[in-house]
């Protein structure tokens, strides 16, 4: 996989990336985002949304309304204005259920065509669940459970197995339907959700598996329940919450005026009327189907029709990786130099006799290419720079326990095994397994940078084993001057860490 996608990035090279843009219309708001590029591992540029509500009285005009209209209209100008500013001919716009099910719809359909200077594709409800699906394949490493999109006019449930997805089916469910169908009342909402979900196909086999949020008022849900539990990282992709705890949330949100909900003001003023009804079909979605956990995904429909045009073999890329080695390629002094890391803590761990999962060997190859993105920095400062990289990028692929390994794998990388001062919380998202993979990694790459300089070349020709109860870095004969106290010392700290000796041996 490594070698796959080291040629990927190679060939990249070769060319200027070309950006890429996708227009959702969607029934509540009309959005934007450009990319960098067509890439494994999406970097946005810009990201804009107008909150339209074409979706508003659909469901009892069956018309989209007209002030909607000319509010889509005038972002849709405005979106092809800023494409052109950027240079985007790449451009992508899609329309969803408040466009499917009006009676106008095609009339808008034509004169948003004309705004935007596209063709627009209008989405069945089947294809947009499988989008959304191919979102969520495309940013959480293995998923396996049902993908739930919530959007404004339906609800769209699909089952996914790592890349097998089931026949997704659409509900009129969308935050702004239902509030309509059940004239605001919730207890008739409850009805009409709960007797819409219980013959939901997709919902028979979730039990004990994990449900996949998608959509922007469930995205709000978790941004506060996260707020409310003083949750040490920000970052809402895959935001788990165990079901008894999402239940309860959703229940306290269902019977709570929005603006009465502590720390409410996280959400937009736009979203709040519609969080009490996307708390009701979450609720009714966990009373039918039991799953084991919610994990909240930030890719949905616009992610998945860009996974879609990428060739098979660039899919496989895994996209964690993808973002980790993009980034050692632009900040580290000596890109490279993360492969050689890779390389290297990989024959170490293989005969250190240290068990490691799968999940375990991603999580330190991507610190390893992480391992020297922030030496621009301050010495003070570099481990804090690095963490903040790691805890606020837009990675996939990787939970909030993955994040946090990175961030103090790089802080131990700079300050010392001793050097998680401050970071209790972080710590606190971690196993005790994995946290101390995390310390014996940071020493691996303490001990790997003073004999190194971080530059490319050195650590192929430095071997470092553990063997007769010893942490042993044997050097060539012609790299004698690179032993030293100090990286003795580390090595110590290193052999502590596993409760054996060490030593530096040079080569005959």
């Amino acid at each position: 996989m490594l070698e796959t996608l080291r040629r990927h990035l190679t060939q990249r090279s070769d060319a200027a990336p070309k950006p890429v843009a996708i227009v959702d219309i969607g029934s509540n708001s009309v959005r934007l985002v450009a990319y960098q590029a067509l890439a494994r591992a999406l970097t946005p540029i810009f990201n804009e949304k107008a909150m339209c509500g074409l979706g508003k009285s659909v469901v009892i005009t069956g018309r989209l309304p007209d002030d909607g209209v000319d509010k889509a209209l005038k972002a849709l100008r405005r979106y092809r204005a800023l494409c052109e500013t950027m240079g985007v001919d790449d451009i992508e716009v899609i329309a969803t259920a408040a466009v499917r099910e009006a009676k106008n719809g095609t009339v808008f359909l034509e004169a948003a065509r004309d705004a935007i200077q596209r063709d627009i594709s209008l989405l069945s409800g089947r294809r947009e669940a499988e989008l959304s699906a191919l979102g969520v394949v495309s940013a959480i490493h293995d998923p396996n459970g049902v993908v739930g999109d919530l959007g404004g006019g339906s609800l769209e449930l699909i089952d996914v197995h790592k890349e097998a997805l089931g026949k997704g089916v659409t509900l009129p469910l969308g935050g702004l339907a239902l509030m309509d169908a059940s004239q605001r009342s919730m207890r008739e909402a409850t009805r009409i959700a709960r007797k819409a979900i219980a013959d939901a196909k997709p919902l028979e086999h979730l039990k004990g598996r994990t449900f996949y949020a998608v959509g922007g008022t469930w995205r709000s849900l978790g941004k506060l329940h996260m707020r409310q539990r003083n949750y040490p990282l920000g970052v809402m992709h895959h935001y788990r919450i165990q079901t008894s705890e999402a239940a309860d949330f959703a229940e306290l949100v269902e019977h709570t005026d929005s603006e009465a909900l502590e720390d409410i003001n996280v959400v937009s003023a736009a979203r709040r009327p519609l969080l009490a009804y996307g708390a009701i079909v979450l609720d009714e979605i966990i009373r039918r189907a039991k799953p084991r956990e919610i994990v909240i995904s930030a890719a949905g429909v616009r992610e998945g029709m860009l996974y879609e045009r990428l060739p098979s073999a660039e899919r496989r890329v895994d996209p964690l990786l993808a973002a980790t080695r993009e980034l050692e390629a632009t900040f580290a002094r000596a890109p490279g130099y993360g492969d050689d890391l890779v390389d290297w803590t990989d024959a170490f761990m293989d005969n250190s006799g240290i068990d490691e999962t799968e999940e375990e060997r991603r999580l330190r190859h991507a610190a390893c290419l992480l391992s020297d993105i922030a030496w621009r920095a301050h010495p003070e400062y570099r481990a804090q720079r690095a963490m903040n990289i790691v805890t606020q990028g837009p990675f996939v692929a990787i939970d909030h326990p993955g994040r946090a390994f990175l961030s103090l794998a790089i802080v131990f990388r700079h300050e010392g095994v001793e050097g998680a001062e401050g970071l209790a919380d972080l710590r606190t998202l971690l196993t005790t397994r994995l946290f101390m993979r995390a310390r014996i990694l940071g020493a691996l790459m303490r001990v790997a940078y003073l004999v190194s300089a971080s530059m490319p070349g050195v650590l192929p020709r430095a071997r470092l084993r553990v063997c007769d109860r010893a942490a042993t870095l044997t050097l060539p004969a012609a790299c004698v001057d690179l032993a030293s106290e100090r990286v003795l010392n580390r090595l110590k700290a290193l052999g502590k860490l596993m409760g054996v000796d060490a030593r530096i041996d040079i080569a005959s």
